[in-house]
């Protein structure tokens, strides 16, 4: 039977696993950390019986990635919940931008632009299943549904300070770029549309769900499935050789790590153009992640937000931009963009005691060093007047701690790249077989097409381009 490992058990190396033991292959994960799951983990990281995701936490391509679905993951304990209100963007003067599956309520939300959100987004979302075959793919492929990826193309090609310019008013143009900037890079460059055109309309799709009991229970059911057909996952194990692996040589490698991992795990197995390419590639900016234990629910201005599981913090879409490209630029902006999940509003399990935990992590410069656990609070409170009051505990992690934790989040850049330039369309590198490094080496990572999001098709995707050269 031929051998396959892989290094790292995030959503990507589990997905990658997964496939290649339905194809038959004998599959070790092995994995540094104790606990299964790379960015899919939950901890009680303020007062116990709270549960905080460690990174990811709203779920839309999780909810509507193929590979998930044809999984039968629900079998294995995995429910998704929905809050009354997907995401809410609200404004200093008290209006508030609504995302929902249901189109209609968004189109209330946001007035004047209404009828133009929908003539946008409703077609999309019509289409977007699939879309979502072809998005998920790497960019050099045949298109299964050539019309439905040109009308998203057409889309996602703008600039996102220029796609905001078809809506008049504020709540309609900030709630588009409050996701567009999850791309983490400047909103003035060509394709920086494509994320908020791609989160949007799977709201409107699916929702922005969060995972019963947490993250954590994503990657639980993959562990499960992969140990249905025979695979295994080793924790605790740091592999900094791949000539030096703690099974039987295998015949296959699958990396879920970041291109500067693989090429110190590799050495010479890649050949030299293959290395230089991969030192050109470029790590993005980072998070500040703050979790906070509250004894009650936050005192939002607009009680509109209260009932949204995502909250996006940042003002108007000039002020978003603008704290977007000093972040790029290397510089701290006063106000920077804070995302905030309140998954109790969806799920009541991950409260305890009274007591409820929210995430939240603000856009900081690659490897920024200095606290800005006041900068988050004074953000929310700017929306929220009274928040700092309901504060029973704080955990707060750094770009240097974001990345001790989990090695790939190089910098605390927690997409596992840039997005800007060549580089979101093409990673790691300009290849036919951008996931291949060398004969039977691979890289599976989101570091690789589609990218980041829990979502397995980076995996999916690596161990198809296995199984072909096989």
């Amino acid at each position: 039977m031929t051998r396959a490992v892989v290094v790292g058990s995030g959503p990507n190396g589990l997905a990658a696993a997964i496939r290649l033991a339905q194809r038959g292959l004998d599959v070790t994960v092995l994995e540094r950390a104790d606990v299964p799951g790379g960015g899919t983990r939950t901890s009680q990281a303020t007062v116990p019986g709270l549960w905080h995701d460690d990174c990811s936490a709203v779920h839309p391509l999780g909810v509507l990635s193929p590979f998930f679905a044809s999984l039968g993951l629900q079998r294995l304990g995995l429910r998704w919940e929905w809050p009354d209100i997907d995401l809410a963007h609200p404004l200093d003067d008290g209006r508030v931008g609504l995302l929902s599956r249901d189109l209609d309520r968004t189109v209330e939300s946001l007035g004047v632009d209404g009828r133009s959100w929908r003539r946008t987004f409703a077609p999309l979302a019509r289409d977007f299943d699939a879309t979502l075959l072809d998005v998920l793919r790497p960019i050099q492929h045949v298109p299964r549904h050539p019309w439905a990826l040109a009308r998203f193309g057409a889309h996602a090609a703008w600039p996102a300070t220029t796609y905001v310019r078809r809506w008049s008013d504020e709540p309609a143009r900030a709630l588009f770029t409050g996701s567009a900037a999850h791309a983490f890079a400047r909103l003035d460059r060509p394709l920086s549309a494509s994320v908020g055109v791609l989160l949007t309309t799977a709201g409107h799709r699916a929702g922005w769900p969060v995972a019963r009991g947490g993250s954590h229970s994503i990657a639980t059911a993959l562990v499960a499935v992969l140990e249905g057909l025979g695979g295994r996952v080793l924790t605790g194990v740091e592999v900094d050789d791949l000539d030096r692996l703690p099974v039987p040589p295998p015949d296959l490698v699958m990396l879920d790590v970041t291109p500067a991992a693989a090429l110190r795990l590799a050495g010479d197995r890649i050949a030299p153009p293959v290395r230089r390419a991969l030192r050109r590639y470029r790590h993005g900016p980072a998070a500040f992640k703050v979790d906070f234990a509250l004894d009650g629910p936050v005192p939002w201005t607009n009680l509109d937000v209260g009932r949204a599981g995502t909250v996006h913090l940042g003002g108007t879409a000039d002020e978003i931009a603008h704290a977007e490209e000093q972040v790029v630029r290397g510089r701290m902006p006063e106000r920077p963009f804070v995302l905030v999940s309140q998954p109790f509003v969806a799920d009541p399990t991950r409260s305890a005691g009274g007591r409820l935990p929210l995430w939240a992590y603000a856009h900081v410069p690659h490897g920024w060093t200095e606290d800005v656990t006041e900068t988050v609070i004074a953000q929310i409170e700017r929306f929220a007047p009274g928040f700092r009051d309901r504060i029973v505990g704080v955990a707060a992690r750094g770009p240097e701690q974001l990345e001790a934790d989990n090695p790939n989040y190089v910098g605390g850049d927690i997409g596992a790249g840039a997005n800007g330039g060549l580089q979101l369309l093409v990673r790691p590198r300009p290849a036919r077989d951008p996931y291949r490094l060398a004969a039977r080496l691979f890289l599976c990572s989101a570091a690789t097409p589609p990218g980041a999001g829990v979502h397995g098709m980076c995996g999916v995707n690596a161990a198809e381009s296995a199984i072909r050269g096989l």
